[in-house]
């Protein structure tokens, strides 16, 4: 499922031969694994047919050079080979600013990594070469964000066309939505034309269940989405965070959001000049996922009646601006603008991400979950990668 590097032993004459299958930098992920330990032959016997049936797949020149008895000699003669599998845990980690710019010239000796508390041997690392991405863009259709919902359909519809960038990518989304229940608008796919034409026909009413939807995103399409070494699991959430439905706790939905290894990236939608109780709840979401939590209309839109502040976006028109003595609706604009700069800040995080590997010194299958930091050897910068992994063989 990730990089392995096999080891033949020669009992009688004490010989390592190293072989490596260098296929991570292709296909690296998220999957987090540990150590298996296999004994695949013992005093091997049998016809050259049998042999031929069995052979291992082609060996690296790095490995052929360095093996000094070829494994088939050691089936001639009968002797008893170990071979030993080592699986790595891969972390993407994203590097910014402090004005939530990408980083992108840092190197591998930049990052220090540690499990449970102990310092991990980086044994492989990429700047260029990145699994696609599976988001989930999971938007609040209850009662208490129809005013809003115009600005996050024309938002969502510009997010979806950047990620995607047509028909071929290689990232692949899915549109769900949520008020009482959850509900699966659109599958996975890559056609952002079907995205669009879904999303705007979103409607809002009824009540308002965000842990379900978080819970329901990760259990039935996020541990769906093919194999997790294969692919960076995001869900994008666009809601108030205020839960009064669900069935499941916040706790339990960000446990779940943990087993499918999938970060989250929330995007509170409550206006100006409004308190909000569940901003403290999305920010706990992304911080315990690896995402990060955006505000994007926390900002003043100013006292003047240009600027629409008396409306404090209560409608889903222009038209209140006119009653004020302002034609233009420029805080209107504005509440979309601020949310399609979130959303593609988002994207812009996504392409620009770090993959890291190693191999857990503790290799034992527990069943725990283990806690991974990240530390960058630069001042001033902003850290975000997944924040652990559950010590298990894979679902």
């Amino acid at each position: 499922m990730l990089q392995h590097n096999s080891t033949i032993v020669n009992p009688e004459t004490g010989v390592v031969n190293q072989r490596k299958q260098t296929t991570l930098p292709q296909v690296p992920g998220l999957m987090a694994t540990t150590m298996t330990w296999m004994l695949i032959a013992a005093l091997l016997v049998c016809s050259p047919g049998i042999a031929r049936g069995r052979q291992a797949p082609p060996e690296s020149p790095a490995a052929k050079a360095s093996n000094a008895h070829p494994q088939g000699s050691n089936r001639a003669n009968g002797n008893q080979s170990i071979r030993v599998h080592v699986e790595v845990v891969n972390v993407p980690v994203s590097v910014l600013d402090k004005r939530g710019i990408p980083v992108i010239d840092l190197t591998k000796n930049d990052f220090k990594l540690y499990e449970d508390g102990k310092r991990q041997t980086i044994r492989y690392f990429s700047s260029d070469v990145v699994p696609p991405l599976r988001v989930g863009l999971i938007v609040d259709t209850s009662n208490s964000a129809r005013f809003e919902l115009k600005f996050e359909k024309d938002a969502a519809s510009s997010f979806v066309f950047n990620v995607l960038r047509g028909i071929e990518s290689n990232n692949k989304i899915f549109l769900e939505t949520f008020d009482a229940t959850s509900s699966l608008v659109q599958g996975f796919t890559n056609d952002p034309d079907a995205l669009n034409e879904k999303i705007q026909k979103l409607k809002a009413g009824g009540g308002k269940a965000v842990y379900d939807a978080i819970y329901d995103a990760c259990e039935q399409e996020m541990k769906n989405s093919g194999p997790r070494e294969q692919n960076r699991r995001v869900l994008v959430l666009i809601s108030d965070g205020i839960d009064v439905e669900s069935k499941h706790s916040l706790e339990e939905a960000i446990s779940m959001a943990h087993r499918a290894e999938t970060a989250i990236y929330t995007i509170g939608n409550t206006g100006y000049g409004f308190a909000n109780p569940g901003d403290k709840d999305l920010e706990k979401i992304a911080e315990d996922t690896g995402g990060a939590a955006f505000f994007p209309l926390r900002k003043s839109p100013g006292t003047g009646y240009l600027t629409g502040y008396l409306a404090h976006g209560k409608f889903d028109t222009m038209d209140q601006n006119k009653g004020l003595g302002a034609e233009t609706g420029i805080y209107t604009a504005d509440k979309m603008i601020a949310l399609a700069d979130t959303l593609d800040n988002i994207r812009r995080e996504l392409a620009n991400q770090y993959l890291i590997g190693y191999t857990p010194t503790d290799s034992s299958l527990d069943g725990t979950y283990r806690t991974i930091r990240v530390v960058i050897d630069r001042k001033g910068v902003i850290v975000r990668n997944k924040p652990g992994y559950f010590a298990t063989s894979g679902e």
